[in-house]
């Protein structure tokens, strides 16, 4: 291999049953920034990043599907805009369920979760520079 890529990934989807549910869950828990987007061949609801989806940071959207069955899909780590405990609180009250401790990694925290359509999630709170 001749080149290294900034990112391992650069764009997830998570199937959801209920694109309007699972954009207030989304918002909710992450702040994400998530608005129905009907204009293409499918509907999507894509989170926001600096720079926008397109700027070659990491990304993804939500899209009406079926999810695999609870927590047998692959996981997506999202990260959380403020304590993972806080984040934690507004997943449980928005219908989600942690799965597991909190684990600590030397570049930060993260918990495992489901999504209320099951989807397998990571809050992920990055250790701050000191």
């Amino acid at each position: 291999m001749t080149h290294t890529p900034d990112h391992a990934a650069v764009w997830f989807e998570l199937p959801v049953r209920d694109m309007t549910k699972a954009i207030a869950f989304y918002n909710a828990v992450f702040d994400a920034g998530l608005v129905l987007d009907t204009s293409g061949p499918n509907p999507m609801a894509v989170f926001s990043i600096k720079g926008g989806p397109m700027s070659g940071g990491v990304s993804g959207h939500l899209y009406p599907g079926t999810p695999a069955k609870s927590g047998a899909g692959p996981t997506v780590h999202l990260i959380v805009p403020d304590r993972l405990e806080d984040a934690c609180d507004r997943l449980t009250g928005a219908g989600g369920e942690v799965i597991g401790p909190v684990i600590e990694m030397p570049w930060g925290r993260f918990v495992y979760a489901t999504d209320p359509d099951g989807n397998s999630i990571g809050l992920f709170q990055p250790k701050l520079a000191a």
